[in-house]
């Protein structure tokens, strides 16, 4: 019995041996190579000084057998401007390092790089290369690039007195960008203005951004990296907070704005309607985590104007006084079905409080969505039959053809609800989050505006003429015929 479990235990023995040295032998096969996850490695252009998010290389050894990795270094050693971590220990240069695959086993290589100001306006370019030296002599190398800009880098902006911010690079603002009452901020031509994520914009003041078609003024979040491979950050909401207009503000302007990626877009609160507290002419409020305007019982004149995809309201209005005019406003927000409406109208508030619905006008504008109604509100009983709120030569989704006391020349999309976007709009890739609201050349909205509404809207957002044909276009975009070959 005792020579038969000896027997036993020494077959076992011997098969652990034999398992133990396969999995463990190595091989100098000239022919055997890695395999990468990534044969380049990139970082989106970065902001000078600031580290990059870290990137991660995966490592296979796919052959029959190990791989002794004698040598892994950058290129450009110790003078490279990246930084490197292989299986949790940092990449040394003063002394050797080698590495063993073995078989159907991988190694995890991370990636980081801090790029240092460049002292020009463009972006720079800068390039290493991560080397593989195999124990059986073959040598293999993984591409690493990135790109940064300089930015004036801001911890918290206070404007105490009137001010005008430089033009020359982006602002990158950490924590809050406050505007003192009394004080005038104003932004020219070009100016960027980059959120960190907790960063938010407070007027007590005023702010007075005069961008042009050539050269907006933008408000975005920092993050200018992707998400996924086919996804950038900037496509995606709630990448900063956003702009509050407080009580007591007035005479705000923002022309040629685009203002994207916040967790809100800009609200007004509640103030006096015999003073303009909102002029916008020829802006975008786009990819909201919240509402995109929200207008609190104040004054504010919209044109020319795109507000899409939140998910909040597009657009709420809680009493007031507003003009709409060419505007373009559509609920397409992709991340979710629980989105709010295109735009919500009352004179009550949530908590019960009535304010003054003085007038709201919308005029040339296209209101569209994915619901079947994207036009809601909740209006006390005087309201609901008074004129002083209408929409005239107007694409809406909503129900309205029987109501001669609100719409007015205007047309109504009845189509099923994944039709809306692609007959109607050049681009909608929900996929990519890309949108052009332009309408396409089958589309209703062309041609549909009242020119004697225009008052002096002769181009739309882009600078398109409106009366270059038959008649101008409902939205803030105009359809332009694509030149004959």
């Amino acid at each position: 019995m005792k020579s038969k479990l000896l027997y036993i235990l020494l077959l076992v023995s011997s098969g652990l041996f034999f398992a133990c040295s396969n999995y463990d032998s190595f091989s100098n096969n000239p022919s055997f190579r890695l395999s990468f996850s990534e044969d380049t490695i990139r970082f989106d252009t970065l902001v000078s000084t600031i580290s990059s998010p870290t990137k991660t290389l995966y490592v296979f050894n796919n052959n029959s057998d190990g791989l002794r990795v004698s040598n892994i270094r950058l290129q450009k050693g110790e003078e490279s401007l990246f930084r490197v971590n292989v299986d949790g220990e940092y990449l040394a240069y003063s002394s050797g390092n080698d590495y063993l695959i073995r078989k159907n086993d991988s190694i995890i290589v991370r990636i980081e790089v801090t790029m240092p100001e460049s002292g020009n306006a463009d972006t720079v370019t800068y390039s290493d290369e991560l080397l593989f030296s195999l124990e059986n002599g073959a040598q293999q190398r993984v591409l690493l690039t990135a790109g940064a800009f300089d930015a004036y880098i801001i911890h918290g902006m206070f404007i105490e007195s009137d001010s005008t911010l430089e033009t020359d690079k982006p602002y990158l603002i950490y924590d809050s960008l406050v505007i003192a009452k009394g004080a005038t901020l104003d932004l020219l031509p070009g100016t960027k203005l980059l959120m960190h994520d907790s960063t938010a914009v407070d007027i007590y003041g005023r702010i007075n951004a005069q961008g042009t078609i050539e050269k907006p003024i933008v408000f975005r979040g920092a993050r200018t990296d992707r998400m996924f491979d086919y996804l950038f950050y900037d496509n995606t909401p709630s990448r900063w907070k956003g702009v509050t207009i407080h009580q007591g503000s007035f005479n705000n302007t923002f022309v040629n704005t685009d203002l994207h990626s916040g967790r809100w877009g800009i609200q007004v609160d509640s103030t006096s309607l015999d003073d303009v507290a909102l002029t916008m002419q020829n802006c975008i409020i786009h990819n909201v985590g919240g509402d995109g305007l929200n207008l609190n019982n104040c004054s504010a004149e919209i044109l020319n104007t795109q507000i899409s995809n939140t998910l909040g309201d597009c657009v709420s209005v809680y009493g007031g006084a507003y003009i709409f005019r060419h505007c373009t406003i559509a609920q397409y927000y992709p991340l979710s079905y629980d989105r709010g409406d295109a735009l919500y109208v009352a004179n009550v508030d949530f908590n019960g409080f009535h304010h003054e619905l003085r007038y709201i006008h919308v005029l040339n504008s296209v209101i569209m969505g994915y619901a079947d109604d994207v036009i809601m509100g909740n209006m006390s009983p005087e309201y609901e039959d008074s004129e002083n709120y209408y929409f005239r030569n107007c694409f809406l989704r909503t129900v309205g053809e029987n109501d001669d006391k609100h719409f007015f020349s205007c047309k109504f999309d009845n189509e099923k609800m994944e039709l809306q976007g692609e007959k109607n709009f050049m681009v909608f890739d929900t996929h990519n989050f890309v949108y052009d609201f332009t309408p396409d050349s089958l589309s209703e909205i062309r041609n549909m505006a009242d020119p004697l509404l225009m008052n002096g809207l002769t181009t739309d957002r882009l600078g398109r003429s409106r009366t270059a044909d038959e008649a101008p276009d409902a939205g803030c975009y105009e359809y332009i015929m694509p030149a004959k070959e």
